[in-house]
């Protein structure tokens, strides 16, 4: 039959201060980062929203333009007017 040991050596009912102290800033930082994502993800749903709202203008303003003018190619840098190739013009259709 084999005996058995018994270990003495005194258990540890906490950890040393110094690993307490590393666990708890690891645990900090963890937590602003995830509040940081938070913040961010919230910035980027307003974001989103107001691109959408602007290309709802922006085809408001198209369809505005194509009132008025046709269907024709409007140069964004100077503002100046072209007809569209035929195929283009086509395709509109």
């Amino acid at each position: 039959m084999a005996e058995k040991t018994i270990d003495l050596t005194p258990k540890a009912d906490k950890i040393t201060d110094e690993q307490l102290q590393d666990l708890q800033s690891l645990l900090n930082e963890i937590n602003k980062n995830q509040l940081s994502i938070g913040q961010l993800e919230t910035q980027k749903a307003v974001i989103i929203e107001g691109v959408g709202q602007l290309q709802v203008k922006l085809r408001e303003v198209q369809n505005s333009l194509e009132k008025e003018y046709g269907q024709v190619s409007i140069n964004i840098q100077d503002g100046s007017i072209s007809e569209l190739p035929q195929d283009e013009a086509d395709k509109k259709d």
